[in-house]
């Protein structure tokens, strides 16, 4: 059995981590911590506690899962690799600098340590298709719809998208006219990466919604759009599940889901 240990445990995505691995016969959910309700059981002889690295150093799980906040993620993530404990990162809105910090200090730690924007496997093919996609088309644009309460934006799913995609083409906006924007951000904003992509990125926040992304591809006198709607966060489980098997048998940093399926 796989000893997981999971940060965040009370919220949406790190509650449905902590049902996964309590039905799992292959891991043993050995630690459960979040800020709110410390000392609340979430299984038998689990409750939560609040010091990530005293309830790491306690419990001694093989992964540790992250679903928690921007703010605190990269953070959170360092302790993880200064304990020389596995990880499994869901929660989004590191920098790119951030990354190659990870990276880094992954490697120096020889600890392995996956980072993924995204968990469903319909939304790796998403991904997938869309950089196939950028060999054919000079203009893209990506529209992604989150619930209300997201924090960041845009979302990490859209921006590793992006980076898909400008590995088959440096920019979508061949042919577009000098723009004027009438109410500021109406175009979205515009993701470049070493001076490629200017893919604009627009992210909608509204209640109802869970989590869908749509990439609209254009050239003349055609348009193709590939979407992806989530309906639920069980969907992502059997994504975070994959992840907690590969990187328990690696050391590697790994960015991105698409990387190990």
């Amino acid at each position: 059995m796989i000893k997981v240990a999971i940060v965040g445990a009370l919220g949406k995505m790190g509650s449905e981590v902590v049902k996964m691995t309590l039905n799992s016969p292959e891991f043993e959910l050995v630690c459960a911590v979040d800020k709110n309700n410390i000392g609340t059981n979430v299984a038998e002889d689990i409750a939560i506690e609040g010091d990530i690295e005293l309830a790491l150093l306690k419990s001694k799980p093989d992964v540790v899962v992250d679903f928690t906040q921007p703010s605190s993620i990269f953070e959170n993530i360092k302790t993880y690799l200064n304990l020389k404990t596995k990880a499994v990162i869901g929660t989004t809105g590191l920098s790119e600098d951030q990354i190659l910090e990870i990276e880094k200090m992954s490697k120096e730690n020889n600890t392995g340590i996956i980072i993924a924007p995204n968990f469903s496997i319909g939304a790796i093919l998403m991904m997938k298709f869309a950089r196939e996609a950028s060999k054919y088309f000079s203009n893209a644009e990506i529209i992604e719809y989150h619930h209300n309460q997201k924090k960041d934006a845009p979302s990490g799913t859209s921006i590793k998208t992006a980076q898909l995609m400008i590995e088959n083409n440096s920019d979508f906006k061949l042919g577009n006219c000098a723009e004027t924007e009438n109410i500021q951000g109406s175009r979205g904003g515009e993701f470049i990466q070493d001076n490629k992509g200017h893919i604009q990125i627009h992210s909608v926040r509204m209640p109802g919604f869970v989590a869908s992304q749509e990439v609209i591809f254009g050239s003349d006198g055609q348009v193709l759009k590939i979407h992806h709607d989530t309906i639920n966060r069980a969907c992502y489980m059997s994504g975070v599940a994959l992840a907690i098997k590969n990187v328990f048998n690696s050391n590697s940093f790994i960015y991105g889901l698409e990387n190990i399926l």
